[in-house]
């Protein structure tokens, strides 16, 4: 048996060469700590750093943006896709003035005595076997264009109560050069008058227009202005005017009213006084009948 001093003194079992080389102490914990643990340490504090930058990432973008839910990001260049307008409300249709005295056109008295003719042509209107080929002449520097004045009387003459309701009739509008059998004049009162005392020595006052062998001539001023004695709108009047004169060539002579409240014959002076009759700017009412009157 060993003492007790030879006991402590001695080596325990098993102990290595290393272990005997230090006196029998144990290694300090810090020099223990393996790799492999180091790394998890390592991994745990990667981790978290992670994860606080992209908490602080979205924390930035909510703050940039205005704080829905799916807002683009004005940093990404991304916009909204802009609303179309709404649609402008469409203006309600405006009825026609109802005096025919109301015209933006100049009327000056006198002008140049020469003419435009439209360069215009159109469809033959009406059945008769031999259409009236015509033209439309504008005293030249008037504020009154030729094809539009074509177009208008074009469209008066082709009317259903017009002077076509008559099978005998047809009408055929024709351009500049084209040979014609009438001419529509539109001019200044002085020349009106000038080629209504020429054509029929018919003194016209500078208020009135003409029909004179080959043509009819039109005041300016009543096309711009209309009747007073017209109630209605201005296109109304213009086509009075024109069944009138046309009427005229057509052979028909002028016509007095019928009676109190009738319409006023197309062939009547209505601009002198109505004398009882409605102001009327067609040859047939909307029976398809003509509307006659007493020889004036």
């Amino acid at each position: 048996m060993r003492s007790v001093r030879e006991r402590q003194s001695a080596s325990p079992a098993g102990s290595s060469p290393a272990a005997r080389r230090t006196g029998g102490r144990r290694p300090s914990s810090g020099r223990r700590v393996r790799p492999r643990r180091r790394g998890r340490v390592l991994l745990t504090v990667l981790l978290a750093i992670t994860l606080l930058g992209t908490a602080a990432l979205l924390r930035a973008e909510l703050r940039d943006g205005d704080g829905a839910r799916g807002a683009p990001d004005a940093r990404r260049g991304q916009t909204a896709p802009t609303p179309a307008p709404p649609p402008s409300p469409t203006p309600a249709p405006t009825a026609p003035s109802p005096s025919a005295t109301r015209t933006t056109i100049e009327v000056p008295e006198r002008g140049s005595g020469t003419f435009v003719t439209a360069r215009a042509g159109g469809e033959t209107v009406g059945k008769g076997s031999r259409p009236l080929r015509y033209v439309v002449e504008v005293e030249d520097g008037l504020d009154v264009s030729p094809s539009e004045a074509a177009e208008e009387i074009a469209g008066i003459l082709a009317a259903p109560r017009g002077w076509t309701h008559d099978p005998g009739n047809a009408f055929r509008l024709v351009g500049a050069g084209a040979p014609h059998d009438l001419s529509i004049r539109i001019a200044t009162p002085a020349t009106a008058d000038a080629l209504c005392w020429e054509g029929i020595r018919q003194d016209t006052g500078g208020e009135y227009n003409c029909e004179v062998p080959g043509g009819v001539v039109v005041n300016l001023r009543r096309w711009a202005e209309g009747s007073p004695t017209f109630d209605g709108p201005i296109h109304d009047y213009r086509a009075l005017i024109i069944n009138h004169e046309v009427g005229h060539f057509l052979g028909h002579s002028h016509m007095t009213c019928g009676g109190e409240g009738r319409l006023a014959p197309v062939m009547m002076q209505q601009i002198k006084g109505l004398n009882g009759c409605v102001a009327n700017a067609w040859p047939y009412d909307e029976d398809g009948d003509l509307v006659t009157g007493p020889a004036a």
